[in-house]
């Protein structure tokens, strides 16, 4: 089976050779057509610090918001040859998405749509709640001392909250991709699902000083969200990118080329339990993938 990366690379090289056929054929006086002027895209990237990519490359845009050139936004537009304008920001919740400044001189996010919109993309409701980071966080202060391996510490203390705060955001959140979809009535919305951060079983204590037992308890309400987000974006009419399976083995407890996810202290750049660059890229061959195969290229 041809890897999803490996189409993104040959479908990329394919374009780069069409553009030098067409500058040699022009530079040999060959009679080709007079080339066509092409409407550039109108691509508006909205979401959290998934889609910022904080760290992983340059700051681009307001600092505030830490996003950067190696996002999987930046990645897809210059692909795809798009107008571009990135209104992402890191620590973003649906609030901010919608109808709160996040920041002073962070508008809300839906305020760069408009009718001439084409493509939006976006992550959003791992923030709600203070969802997904602070839960990884507070169990890893709970499991720190706990080497021996013993139980599920975490779970013990939290329960089902994480999972009860998960099904309390679900409208909230189909409520923020209807909002997107109406305010660009003309352009196709992708909502990117959360890559998988931590193992079904086991754990690497203590790259993520977590018990095995608490480590899968947080891979289950990562699903959990992924599902809640999924819901959401059909009953809201947008579509649903799925991008779990494709970090499994690659999230904060693989190792060197194969660490797509950083662990709580990084070592590939970027921020703790967030895509690093190259987790980064293999976000854009997904989402490219997936507009490819909606006509999007």
């Amino acid at each position: 089976m041809v890897s999803t990366a490996f189409r993104i690379k040959l479908r990329r090289a394919m374009a780069a050779l069409a553009v030098l056929a067409g500058c040699c054929v022009t530079a040999l006086g060959v009679g080709a057509p007079a080339a066509q002027a092409q409407t550039q895209l109108r691509y508006v990237a909205l979401g959290d610090s998934y889609s910022a990519g904080p760290l992983d490359g340059p700051i681009t845009g307001n600092p505030l918001c830490l996003q950067s050139s190696a996002s999987y936004p930046y990645e897809t537009a210059a692909y795809l040859g798009a107008s571009f304008n990135d209104v992402s920001c890191s620590g973003a919740d649906s609030s901010n998405v919608t109808s709160t400044s996040q920041y002073p001189g962070v508008s809300p996010q839906v305020g760069a749509l408009s009718s001439s919109t084409q493509l939006v993309t976006l992550t959003d409701g791992g923030n709600d709640n203070n969802l997904f980071v602070s839960a990884v966080a507070e169990c890893s202060v709970i499991d720190i001392a706990d080497f021996l391996n013993i139980g599920s510490p975490c779970k013990d203390v939290y329960g089902n909250t994480f999972s009860n705060d998960v099904a309390a955001d679900a409208s909230t959140v189909e409520q923020t991709f209807a909002t997107v979809k109406a305010d660009a009535p003309n352009a196709q919305v992708y909502v990117l699902g959360y890559p998988d951060i931590l193992p079904a079983s086991g754990n690497c204590y203590p790259t993520m000083p977590l018990t095995s037992g608490d480590t899968s308890y947080l891979n289950g309400v990562e699903v959990d969200l992924n599902s809640m987000i999924e819901a959401a974006a059909a009953k809201a009419g947008v579509h649903y990118v799925s991008t779990y399976s494709q970090f499994v083995g690659h999230g904060a407890c693989a190792t060197g080329s194969n660490q797509w996810i950083n662990p709580l202290l990084p070592t590939n750049g970027g921020i703790s339990v967030h895509p690093n660059a190259a987790g980064e890229q293999q976000l854009a061959g997904i989402l490219e993938t997936s507009l490819a195969n909606n006509g999007i290229s």
